[in-house]
């Protein structure tokens, strides 16, 4: 079956409500009448060399986290291990000699149903040259690991060669993986602390711990879609949010004190499903499509609400805009209601940054990095935790069909940047 051409792509997106055309919808997210779920519990470790029993132990733990939250009514999406940074991807010639290792630590992970992100990578070494053909060759030849580079730490400043080492590692990835999607697993952190459960970003630091992410944009839309005004809307979504999280919290420390392994809080960032759509939460905030004048405020009120909950928070705890996982957000970015600018202008109010966009397959590394370069300066400059995720589709144009055979992807288009 050949592509679909661009005008009778956006014809299908006008006339279909959420793209039940073209989306594919997983099935363990076709159904089910829950108001949340649990994204991830990840758990963080510590290893000093591979293999490590840290990481056996790490799924011995996640395998009973998951069984006690399902039995407490919750659907668990998956379970992650997020390990410190490892010394032996720290610089050149160790990385070179680590190849076997991790991949025979995705294959234990992935064999117990798990995933694993190792962090940043990169950081004691000056010399980033190689890096982006080892970060393709990595993800190239793993399918449940995910790494980042650092293009800005927490409390220190950007660093432009991070940021063009990232850009290059995106870069190959879209050139030597199938369609460019070796780009979901790695992304550039800027400012993002240890402890993040949501990945690629992830990493840890210290001992033993674990973190919850959570899929709750439909509580979203949920408390705007009965609010009259925008005050109300806030006050509504505030206490939908404190009383549901409350809830998942509680559970959290009760697992924390039988597994006497440290709770470092949830992520509170309402991210989406392809059945629930945080940008669909927006416009019935605004009641004008999502990327018109009024969104920057709903994205500010969002990250205000999610920043005073009563509820440990942990990660980016703002606002997730995944272009191409949620429907209503891909739907309009197709239509031109908005662009990597405006994106990156919600940013400074919210963030995650910017996460799962879809663009041209012949974005230079000197466009991807100058993107990249942005995000690390709205996370340096406001102090807060920002990512990079892109994804260069290959043979796509600006404007052109964004169509990947993946499940947790929905249909979009290439949005230029340069």
């Amino acid at each position: 079956m050949s592509d679909p051409s661009r005008r009778d792509f956006l014809g299908a997106l006008t006339s279909l409500p959420l793209l039940p055309g073209l989306l594919t919808r997983p099935e363990h997210l076709a159904a089910g009448p829950q108001r949340l779920r649990i994204r991830t519990v990840t758990a963080g470790i510590t290893v000093a060399a591979l293999p490590d029993p840290a990481v056996e132990a790490a799924l011995a733990f996640l395998e009973r986290s998951r069984r006690f939250f399902q039995e407490a009514g919750y659907e668990v999406q998956t379970v992650r291990i997020a390990t410190a940074p490892l010394p032996l991807v720290a610089t050149s010639e160790a990385r070179r000699e680590s190849l076997p290792q991790l991949r025979a630590l995705d294959e234990l992970v992935g064999s117990h149903g798990a995933l694993v992100s190792i962090g940043p990578v990169g950081l004691d070494d000056t010399r980033t040259e190689d890096l982006g053909a080892w970060v393709a060759e990595l993800i190239g030849s793993t399918r449940n690991l995910s790494c980042s580079v650092a293009v800005a730490r927490p409390g220190g400043g950007e660093n432009r060669s991070a940021e063009m080492a990232a850009a290059a590692s995106i870069q190959e990835l879209s050139r030597t993986t199938p369609a460019g999607l070796g780009n979901f697993r790695f992304a550039a952190a800027a400012n993002v602390p240890a402890g993040t459960p949501f990945f690629p970003v992830a990493y840890h630091e210290g001992a033993p711990a674990f973190s919850l992410g959570l899929e709750s944009a439909g509580l979203v839309g949920e408390a705007f879609r009965s609010a009259a005004n925008p005050a109300a809307a806030r006050e509504r979504l505030r206490l939908t949010l404190d009383s549901e999280l409350t809830r998942v919290e509680r559970l959290a420390l009760e697992l924390a004190a039988r597994e006497r392994r440290r709770y470092l809080g949830i992520d509170a960032s309402p991210a989406p499903g392809l059945d629930r759509s945080i940008g669909e939460a927006i416009e019935a905030l605004t009641g004008r499509p999502f990327g018109s004048p009024s969104t920057l405020s709903a994205c500010a009120l969002i990250t205000d609400v999610v920043r005073s909950l009563a509820v440990k928070t942990c990660g980016y705890s703002g606002l997730m805009l995944p272009v191409l996982e949620d429907p209503t957000l891909a739907r309009r970015a197709a239509e031109g209601t908005f662009g990597v600018p405006e994106l990156l202008l919600y940013s400074s109010v919210c963030g995650t940054g910017l996460d799962v966009v879809p663009l041209p397959g012949d974005t230079s590394v000197e466009g991807l990095s100058a993107v990249i370069g942005d995000v690390a300066a709205l996370a340096v400059k406001w102090g807060k935790p920002l990512s990079a995720r892109l994804l260069p589709v290959p043979g796509v144009a600006t404007g052109g069909v964004a169509h990947f055979d993946d499940p947790r992807l929905t249909d979009s288009v290439a949005m230029g940047i340069e």
